[in-house]
């Protein structure tokens, strides 16, 4: 898709280069009624300006259905790989280049191959604390006229995931789902997959299906707690796992299932796969997993979708508590209230309505951002 203008954005698409480094990045604040535009910083070796406008304005209706006060933003690296050493330096440098503007009009965050240590290169840069989230547990800084310090939230801490899981739990609610019993299948197994599997176990779901990029495992009567403990914690891949039945990537999406998440890679669900799924209600861990357009199509078959800018809200609201500098245990509080209300309404004016969850969310969001620009101007 091409960048085109309309009432929300984007305010700013930026190309960033240095000639020294050949680092080429690009940053996107696409709208900031609410806020400073808030997004995180993705590298990878295709990541294009169109890409980052997409997920920038994916932000902006996240960020004003999770009711922050944060506006939307994104920011991309193209990052062929390289050593830790050249990577902190593309880091900082692009950090050095946008500091102008952080974190008045945007404050970064972790996303695809970067993480709290790049977000602590990034404020290292910038000079400002406040101008990324995600940071290290043990960056701290004594703001003026407080008396605690403020610390990093990282993202590992897992807000994003249980985000998901809470998510699945209230839609599963809404359907008339026991969740205690409720077979789930995760596909993608990073930060937000093993955090998602991790709290849907602990609210007694049974996960039958997961797979990572290289393999896909089916267990029927829900996987091995100890050895998955063990493959999280040791950062293993999935390949590791002692047991259950190895499939193809193409059988993960056709065995049923009452919770399907998808966690991995955008457009993961296309027109290869679509209609062999089987499966009571998707939620959207992962950003953009679909188009719109198969959305609509699940939706018209009685799929209950939960999109991504409301499933996957947990990280934002993570990143908007330690930019208040709440503690770990009171995001976690503020994640849970949020995304249990968020859902809710959303899924009950959607029923209610006979209206796709999607069509109800960007509703509500956009009134949010209207109602706000129209009260300051």
């Amino acid at each position: 898709m091409s960048i085109e203008n309309d009432e929300f954005g984007p305010e700013y698409v930026i190309k960033i280069y240095d000639p020294k480094l050949k680092m080429e990045g690009f940053l996107v604040i696409d709208n900031t009624v609410l806020g400073p535009g808030k997004g995180g910083i993705r590298m990878t070796e295709n990541v294009t300006a169109e890409e980052v406008f997409r997920l920038a304005r994916t932000m902006t209706f996240k960020n004003a259905l999770a009711d922050l006060p944060f506006g939307g933003a994104k920011a991309g690296i193209v990052w062929k790989g390289g050593s830790d050493e050249l990577k902190k330096k593309f880091i900082q440098s692009f950090a050095r280049a946008i500091s102008l503007l952080t974190p008045k009009k945007y404050v970064a965050a972790p996303d695809v191959h970067t993480g709290e240590r790049e977000m602590q290169w990034f404020v290292e840069a910038t000079g400002n604390w406040h101008s990324a989230t995600g940071k290290p547990a043990n960056l701290c800084m004594k703001l003026f006229g407080e008396k605690e310090e403020k610390c990093g939230i990282p993202h590992e801490y897992g807000s994003t995931g249980f985000g998901v899981a809470k998510s699945a739990e209230i839609a599963a609610e809404t359907l008339k789902i026991d969740i205690k019993g409720a077979k789930i299948a995760i596909h993608g197994f990073g930060n937000v997959g093993t955090f998602a599997y991790k709290y849907l176990a602990e609210m007694g779901a049974k996960v039958i299906l997961l797979a990572d990029a290289e393999t896909a495992i089916y267990e029927e009567n829900g996987f091995n707690e100890k050895l998955i403990k063990e493959i999280i914690e040791k950062k293993k891949a999935l390949k590791d796992y002692e047991g259950g039945q190895k499939i193809s990537a193409e059988k993960f999406w056709e065995i049923e299932t009452d919770i399907l998440i998808p966690a991995s890679v955008t457009n993961v669900i296309n027109e290869k796969n679509k209609d062999k799924i089987k499966t009571k209600m998707i939620v959207e861990a992962g950003n953009i997993p679909m188009s719109e357009e198969i959305e609509k199509e699940f939706f018209k078959k009685g799929v209950l979708i939960v999109p991504d800018f409301i499933a996957n809200a947990g990280g934002v609201i993570s990143s908007y508590a330690e930019y208040q500098g709440y503690n770990p245990k009171k995001m976690m509080e503020t994640i849970d209230r949020k995304i249990a209300k968020n859902v809710r309404l959303i899924l009950e004016k959607s029923i209610a309505e006979k209206k796709n969850p999607r069509e109800v969310g960007m509703e509500i969001a956009i009134s949010r951002i209207k109602n706000k620009f129209e009260a300051t101007n």
